[in-house]
């Protein structure tokens, strides 16, 4: 363990939350995911090892308590209190880091898992609704997004259904919607991003998400 040798309070949190990756580990848990293999979905290139490493710190620190053999990990009463620092940590960084995405930061299989975990269930149709995605730059390919009675899943192959929205977009576009940054309107309106389908999906289709917590902090520069 990393220590500075000084008695300071930010040293001290420092020393615990200073290392990389631990900050979007807690990102994670205070984003409500608790299974390691969900913890690690939302890291992409963060070895296993690692994220091993740093929940065991996180716990020997009182941050998180492991349950069910080690698979499952809540946050403690210091640690549901960490939710205020990822929260001034997201809105500084909307102020003053945040501008259109690098190639290297578009994941389009991460942002839809991100979506899956985001749903308005009140708005969602009772019925199933696949939707597919299709997306232009970066990284290519076809993604497939099934809404059934409340819950999602994200598939990378054809799952076989009738796909009742297609949605075909820019890939830096819709990361910079889901983040607040850019309106769907505007997406929309520039050929950014189309959505074909059954009217009525088409309409709803923006109330079925609660989007990107941090898309409250991002200012959106392009209506």
């Amino acid at each position: 363990m990393q220590t500075y040798r000084q008695y300071c309070p930010v040293a001290k949190a420092h020393e615990i939350l200073g290392d990389r990756w631990t900050m979007l580990v807690v990102r994670e848990l205070v984003l409500g995911q608790r299974n390691f293999n969900d913890i690690a979905r939302g890291l992409p290139g963060i070895p296993r090892s690692t994220l091993s490493a740093r929940l065991r710190r996180l716990e020997s620190c009182g941050v998180v308590a492991r349950r069910e053999r080690g698979q499952h990990y809540e946050l403690t009463e210091a640690g549901r209190d960490l939710q205020a620092v990822v929260t001034a940590m997201g809105r500084w960084g909307a102020a003053w880091a945040f501008d259109a995405p690098f190639e290297t930061d578009l994941d389009p299989g991460l942002l839809l898992w991100r979506m899956q975990h985001r749903l308005n269930v009140e708005a969602l149709p009772a019925e199933r609704v696949a939707i597919a995605f299709d997306f232009r730059i970066g990284v290519k390919g076809r993604f497939w997004l099934i809404i059934d009675k409340g819950d999602a899943s994200v598939c990378v192959t054809d799952p076989g259904f009738e796909i009742e929205l297609q949605v075909e977009a820019d890939l830096s576009a819709f990361h910079q919607v889901w983040l607040g940054r850019m309106t769907l309107r505007h997406a929309r309106a520039n050929d950014l991003l189309r959505i074909e389908g059954r009217p009525a999906y088409e309409k709803a289709f923006a109330s079925w998400f609660l989007w990107s917590p941090m898309a409250a902090f991002v200012k959106t520069e392009l209506r």
